[in-house]
């Protein structure tokens, strides 16, 4: 480590200053901060000195996506195996050799569905990193600062929010969207208000909304071998409740699958048992509010509690309880990766529970009062977004206001 950094340290001044190469100095840092930690440190004692800094807390929530990101790439090859294999014995007579001749691997085996679900996440979690980070290091070298790390969970979120068949011009869009639009345009990272993640989603479904609208979700076939179809889309449990509600999903689903991600969804949405170990890394190392994860909660039991009461003759979701919100759809990896998101939330204390309280109340009105958006997690969060500067605003007036009754 000493030779690299040796070597590192004598190439520096061609990409500072003056030096020649000091137009691609933003790649040069990205680089240098991604072996080794920055020198930079403040000393004037008039600021607060921390060793939590922006590069510690994305590569924070990058790891925290990481259990959600295996057990997805794990769901997914369990699902599309079983389904193989189901077809496999009817039509090829012995599917156990034919899998093994193809792949080379037990089909039921653990490492033979996560390999397999890799083989359908992975090409699009690259495709997005490589279109996010040079988005982000284009933007670096015309502004002439630093590549932030904000790019690398922006990618991954992104890319676990979506369904496994994305094609991956699609991604390549979509990341552009969120990355230019929600965030570069307004400044980069810490300006923007709108989650970029999301941004880039949320253009995708209103772009494409009979390919990822939420209510199915494609599950993987063999069609490049000639043996079975390219694949099929299963109902996920949110587009079951809102066709057939609790009875629907009583005859597909139970509820401890659901919550332990045994059922059809986007790769990083699933199971509510890996995205609880994020949220534990989030809240263990403070970069996650309590408040907002806490306030979304109460906003949604109340909303689902208060609809149970109301009933309906027609729309069969009014009957969905609180805690099957919980665990279908992506309200569980909404919650705990993108409402979250420091910079597009609210940043006072008073208004991150207002905050937690509008995604929660208006995630369960759209999945229940308009059918046309089976998944309401993705625009709950954007409204409570665009609401976030007001309902700090509102906060700060109001404490302002009291503070000036007891001076008085």
């Amino acid at each position: 480590m000493k030779f690299l950094r040796s070597s590192i340290d004598s190439i520096k001044p061609n990409f500072i200053g003056d030096g020649k190469y000091a137009k691609w100095f933003p790649l040069f840092d990205a680089f240098e901060n991604f072996v080794f930690n920055t020198k930079k440190l403040t000393k004037n004692p008039v600021h607060v000195r921390d060793s939590v800094d922006i590069q510690k807390i994305m590569v924070t929530v990058w790891l925290a996506a990481f259990p959600a990101m295996f057990f997805g790439m794990y769901n997914l090859g369990d699902y599309s195996l079983n389904y193989l294999n189901l077809i496999g014995q009817q039509n090829t007579g012995d599917w156990h050799h034919v899998f093994v001749n193809i792949i080379g691997y037990d089909h039921t085996s653990f490492i033979a569905k996560l390999w397999f679900g890799a083989c359908y996440f992975l090409p699009i979690y690259i495709t997005v990193f490589v279109v996010g980070i040079a988005w982000e290091a284009l933007f670096a070298i015309v502004r002439k600062h630093e590549i932030n790390e904000g790019a690398f969970v922006s990618t991954i979120l992104f890319s676990l929010s979506c369904p496994p068949d994305l094609p991956l011009w699609q991604a390549a869009m979509g990341i552009t969207f969120g990355l230019v639009i929600g965030k570069e345009i307004f400044g980069g990272t810490g300006k923007n208000f709108l989650n970029p993640a999301l941004t880039g989603r949320a253009f995708l479904y209103f772009a494409y909304p009979a390919q990822i609208s939420g209510d199915k979700v494609w599950i993987a076939g063999l069609a490049d071998n000639n043996i079975l179809p390219e694949g099929y889309s299963g109902a996920t449990a949110l587009g079951v409740a809102a066709t057939d509600g609790m009875e629907g999903i009583h005859n597909n689903f139970t509820w401890t699958d659901s919550f332990l991600g045994f059922i059809p969804g986007s790769v990083g949405e699933t199971s509510v048992v890996a995205i609880g170990i994020g949220l534990l890394i989030l809240l263990l190392t403070k970069v996650a509010s309590y408040r907002i994860i806490l306030g979304t909660l109460v906003g949604m039991i109340l909303m689902s509690t208060t609809l149970n009461i109301v009933g309906s003759e027609t729309n069969p979701m009014f009957y969905v309880p609180w805690y099957w919100h919980l665990v279908i759809g992506s309200f569980a990896f909404g919650l705990v990766f993108m409402a979250t998101e420091p910079v597009s939330g609210s940043g006072t204390n008073t208004g991150r529970w207002i905050y937690g309280l509008v995604i929660g109340i208006t995630v369960v009105l759209i999945r229940v009062i308009n059918p046309a958006f089976p998944e309401g997690m993705m625009l709950a969060i954007l409204f409570a977004n665009l609401l976030a500067p007001v309902i700090d605003h509102l906060v700060v007036m109001s404490n302002i206001k009291r503070r000036k009754v007891r001076l008085s």
